[in-house]
């Protein structure tokens, strides 16, 4: 009933999630026909020439995906942030499957009668259109059917580099922990591609040789199947904005970032005309960054310190007002503004369980330097290479403990923590699971962090398009505090409320 709940109460933004999704597939399965058939025919007829364009193919396939989608993202001038990516990746896993079932089907052709069609007089293009790829259709349908099928799987993974789909519902999960959420993205894309198999299954069996009476009625449903996908593309399309003046708003992908993505979203709805798309679940800094740098979004929430060390690499400072001067500059420089402070410094937290914060008399990171070399520690991906991250801390404190630290993700290292899987982890000091689980946080008595002021980056481009944008946005300048972003973040991952409910209210007692 939750997951029923759920789609009804978010029935425009599934409709454009499956639209977003269908429109991937659709796109990138056409591509590798368009290519991988072609491909196929002169592997089946030249051999040399075609076992180097399978091994290709076959290398291609051995990449994992995800892995796929992060070079692209590296390579602006190929891929970058957003559709074009996804596109890429999908069609280059559809080509093995195309390629390698027009070769089977083409060389599984007996030899007699290709020599029949010879005799008959037929010329080499003949021979192909109407003897060769006839009978080998049914072969060549059920590799289109493998490539459609693993599109939609992997399809889902591209929302992490703001390429939307079903995906972003998995990804939205995954950030809160919430089996609902996750659900509704993966039961629709898994229904997706039940419905995807079962539909090229019956066109491949129809093609096969003695079913002829039964193709009229398969083109009928195929051009209804059709319709009824344009029907849905196009409604969500309608729904997402994409016809009409709009801005787009990304995150990263964890609670926080979602929550201010989507507070920045109805923040603008409210006080202005446009139209506004979500990017929400991004990934992590690098992600958001690139996305910002290449257009593919036009602002989302960063925050000063992982600014000025993480993006700019620039050396640490303590000083709020000097770190937020310095980014500012930074971004100014390559096209985007800065805007006010939303009010709340989400530094990192160091955090252990309250019950061994207690029994051992623990109260800063100092503290925990004789115990550490019997416990265990875990940190995020970007947390174990950024400047202010691992390195430093363990230098800054002398710390050591009983093993390398474990790499999480974010989504988990909290209830890891809880769990007693580690003893220590790296957080975020707004986080919702800190009260959620009993954590405790210690204190930097070192002063080893630098601020993190979550700010506003927009695109200068946009803000000049439409200077009502940063009005709106400049509303929020110093009204959330710690103590308000981490009740937040509590409604959302503890008490599992919806995050555009959560930032309606907080909205609605702002009198924005």
């Amino acid at each position: 009933m939750n997951l029923i709940n759920f789609w009804l109460s978010h029935r425009p933004e599934m409709l454009v999630a499956l639209a977003q999704h269908v429109v991937l597939v659709l796109a990138a399965t056409a591509t590798a026909i368009a290519i991988g058939l072609p491909l196929g025919i002169v592997a089946a007829r030249k051999p040399r020439l075609g076992a180097p364009l399978l091994a290709f193919t076959n290398i291609v396939q051995t990449v994992p995906s995800l892995a796929m989608f992060g070079f692209l993202v590296a390579v602006p001038l190929i891929g970058g942030v957003g559709a074009r990516s996804a596109l890429i990746v999908l069609i280059l896993y559809g080509l093995l499957p195309v390629m390698r079932n027009t070769v089977a089907g083409i060389q599984g052709i007996d030899r007699a009668v290709r020599n029949a069609g010879v005799a008959m007089g037929m010329t080499a293009r003949q021979l192909l259109l109407q003897v060769e790829l006839p009978l080998a259709m049914p072969t060549i349908v059920a590799g289109v059917r493998v490539a459609a099928v693993v599109g939609v799987g992997a399809a889902t993974i591209a929302a992490a580099i703001g390429a939307g789909g079903l995906g972003d519902f998995i990804f939205r999960g995954l950030s809160m922990t919430d089996p609902t959420v996750i659900l509704a993205g993966a039961v629709p894309a898994a229904v997706l591609a039940l419905a995807v198999d079962a539909g090229l299954g019956w066109l491949e069996r129809v093609l096969t040789p003695g079913a002829a009476r039964h193709r009229r009625l398969t083109f009928r449903a195929a051009a209804a199947g059709i319709i009824a996908l344009m029907v849905v593309v196009a409604g969500g399309f309608a729904l997402s904005g994409r016809w009409g003046t709009r801005v787009i708003i990304g995150s990263k992908n964890f609670t926080e970032q979602v929550i201010l993505g989507e507070l920045l979203a109805q923040a603008v709805e409210r006080a202005t005309d446009l139209r506004v798309d979500r990017r929400l679940n991004l990934g992590g800094t690098f992600i958001s960054e690139e996305a910002l740098r290449a257009g593919a979004i036009d602002a989302y929430i960063e925050y000063t310190g992982t600014a000025l060390t993480a993006i700019f690499h620039q050396p640490t400072s303590r000083d709020r007002a000097e770190v937020y001067s310095r980014v500012a500059a930074a971004y100014a420089e390559s096209g985007r503004t800065v805007l006010p402070p939303l009010g709340f410094n989400n530094t990192f937290a160091i955090l252990v369980r309250t019950a061994d914060a207690r029994r051992l008399g623990l109260k800063t990171i100092s503290d925990v330097v004789p115990h550490a070399p019997k416990w265990k520690a875990a940190f995020g991906y970007e947390f174990l290479e950024r400047e202010d991250g691992y390195k430093g801390l363990v230098r800054t404190y002398g710390l050591r403990f009983a093993e390398p630290p474990r790499v999480m993700d974010l989504t988990l290292i909290y209830r890891a923590l809880a769990s007693g899987a580690v003893d220590l982890i790296a957080g975020d000091a707004t986080h919702g699971l800190i009260k959620g689980l009993d954590l405790f946080m210690l204190e930097d008595n070192r002063r080893y962090f630098p601020p993190y002021d979550a700010v506003p980056v927009v695109r200068t481009q946009t803000l000049a398009a439409h200077p009502e944008l940063r009005t709106a946005i400049e509303r929020l300048a110093g009204k959330i505090s710690e103590e308000t972003m981490r009740e937040m973040n509590y409604d959302v991952d503890v008490r599992r409320r919806d995050a555009s409910a959560v930032v309606r209210e907080f909205l609605d007692r702002l009198g924005s």
